[in-house]
């Protein structure tokens, strides 16, 4: 099973799921009841009717609830006549569920039955808990983007893994996916490039190929419910005030002057970002009033990552801000931005959720930091008081090559081996108790400038995913040789959802990439770079 549970018992016998087999749920389980009703019948046929169950009872699987139980926590019980899952609290037992479909054979997570059973459960008496609350992945839709049925195909996926947060990275110099009432160009200008890049940037090739894409209002309603159905949080992302270059194309006047410029076609970080006026900063408080009227979540991504400050320095408007707030340079002006933001964000009772950036000068009181620039990141934001989400590059970003495989595609960044994966420690050595509990969580993140389509996802992020999940569930210590031995049987289950993830013995002809070269990176240099981004931040903001 992956993530492993925390205590399991076998015992003799097995529990077989049949036509006969009746389902028991308590009324704040209707909705996990429905999902497994769905899930395991076309698979199996056992429709799983509803049935009253006595404690004599056989032939029944019971969902109930239990108070004694951690939140998201649960407890499988599998008997000869009965499965019995308790659950914390709703989560809890849907978590349980995904348990169930593990002990069941890889047929069972079909959509159709291919085979005649009998659908056997070993009999066994499982307790588990999560280890961290937000158990995250990042999904990029901007550099390419990902059609709605392939965004609720990933949400199954992650939820099989028992993830819980599904950060939805929607805008960028290279795209706009988020709808928009009241900024329409924003989809039918900004959501569409000329071209894309082919391989690395550092090659400067491009494909000639138009891309684009965008999300409706509806689109993200649904992906918002599908997900919760599945007791995952999405977390939107719009990432302001760099990162901004698609916005600018779709209205100039965003910029700071200068000559149109067209949605981003190269991928990396352009220069091209927001004006520091009122128009600008009213533009930004329109689009979080409608993300918020999208997504009930409690926090929103603001990004507030790689904001080039040469156009502010260049600007007369930015500087006379700076003069007229008395701020001393453009990094104070980049905080007094997000500021703002995050007031009219806590204005709709939110949470802004920027990347590690926003701690220069002192990142907003509130504020969730994803600390992606090393665990002297994640180690930063703690001590600073600010609940973090554990992200670094060299550990969870799941664009960077997999192994020194000459047929890695497109193969950039440092090694990340699916062992690299499994090893990584979400809270730095070093914290106090009090600031290692501000350690939320960890998330992986899926940047698609390499990736696009879903099979270049799939093989990019499974079975690394996999090794993810463990780190987010499970406890500090871990058996990278018995994950191995669990992996190997959790690949049919991939393999009967129709995941095409990298084979242990490389690539396969159709996932290499001759066409497009990479860039790939050794771990020191990579090292040294982030030391050199990071080391005006080694303590603390006075007041932070």
């Amino acid at each position: 099973m992956i993530p492993r549970p925390s205590t399991v018992e076998y015992r003799l016998g097995a529990f077989v799921l049949s036509d006969r087999t009746v389902l028991h749920a308590e009324p704040r389980l209707a909705g996990v009841a429905a999902w497994l009703r769905a899930t395991l019948g076309p698979p199996t046929g056992a429709t799983l009717p509803p049935g009253t169950v006595t404690p004599a009872g056989a032939d029944a699987v019971v969902l109930r609830l239990d108070g004694t139980l951690p939140a998201s926590g649960y407890r499988l019980r599998v008997t000869t006549d009965r499965i019995d899952l308790a659950g914390g609290d709703p989560a809890g037992v849907f978590h349980g569920a995904q348990t169930l479909r593990q002990l069941l054979p890889p047929e069972t997570l079909r959509r159709a039955r291919i085979g005649a059973g009998p659908w056997r459960v070993p009999a066994v008496e499982i307790t588990d808990a999560p280890r961290f609350s937000w158990r995250g992945c990042m999904l990029d839709v901007a550099r390419h983007f990902m059609p709605k049925a392939d965004v609720l195909r990933f949400v199954d996926l992650l939820a099989l893994h028992k993830l819980n947060v599904l950060h939805l990275h929607l805008t960028d110099d290279q795209g706009w996916r988020l709808p928009s009432r009241r900024y329409p160009l924003l989809t039918e200008t900004g959501a569409w490039r000329a071209e894309s890049m082919r391989g690395s940037r550092h090659h400067e090739q491009h494909d000639g190929r138009p891309h684009g894409g965008f999300y409706t209002a509806d689109d993200l309603r649904e992906i918002v419910a599908y997900a919760a159905e599945r007791h995952i949080t999405v977390v939107p992302e719009v990432d302001l005030p760099g990162h901004t270059q698609a916005a600018v194309a779709a209205y100039p006047w965003l910029g700071n002057g200068g000559p149109p410029v067209p949605v981003r076609t190269s991928w990396g970080i352009s220069s091209h970002v927001l004006n520091v006026s009122d128009v600008a900063l009213d533009f930004c408080r329109h689009i979080i009033d409608e993300v918020c009227d999208i997504f009930p979540g409690p926090y929103i991504g603001i990004g507030g990552d790689e904001c080039p400050k040469d156009e502010w320095r260049a600007s007369p408007l930015a500087q006379q801000r700076m003069r007229d707030l008395g701020l001393p340079d453009e990094e104070a002006l980049f905080s007094w931005f997000v500021g703002r933001l995050a007031a009219h964000a806590a204005g709709h009772g939110r949470r802004i959720y920027g990347w590690d950036e926003i701690l220069a000068g002192g990142a907003p009181a509130g504020a969730a930091i994803a600390a992606w620039r090393g665990p002297e990141m994640t180690a930063l934001a703690a001590r600073a008081g600010h609940d973090v989400v554990a992200c670094p590059d060299m550990s969870v970003y799941l664009d960077y090559r997999q192994t020194d495989d000459p047929g890695e595609p497109i193969p950039v960044g440092t090694v990340l081996s699916l062992a690299d994966v499994h090893a990584f420690e979400p809270v730095p050595d070093g914290l106090t108790g009090a600031e290692a509990a501000r350690v939320i969580g960890a998330q992986c993140n899926v940047w698609t400038e390499h990736m696009d389509s879903t099979r270049a996802v799939d093989y990019m992020v499974f079975p690394r995913l996999c090794a993810f999940a463990e780190v987010a569930w499970g406890p500090r210590d871990r058996d990278h040789d018995d994950f191995q031995r669990r992996l190997a049987e959790h690949l049919p289950r991939l393999d009967a959802l129709g995941v095409e993830y990298r084979r242990p013995e490389g690539p396969r002809p159709w996932q290499t990439r001759p066409d497009a070269l990479g860039r790939p990176r050794a771990a020191d240099e990579r090292r040294a770079e982030l030391l050199e981004l990071t080391a005006s931040l080694r303590t603390p903001p006075p007041g932070a």
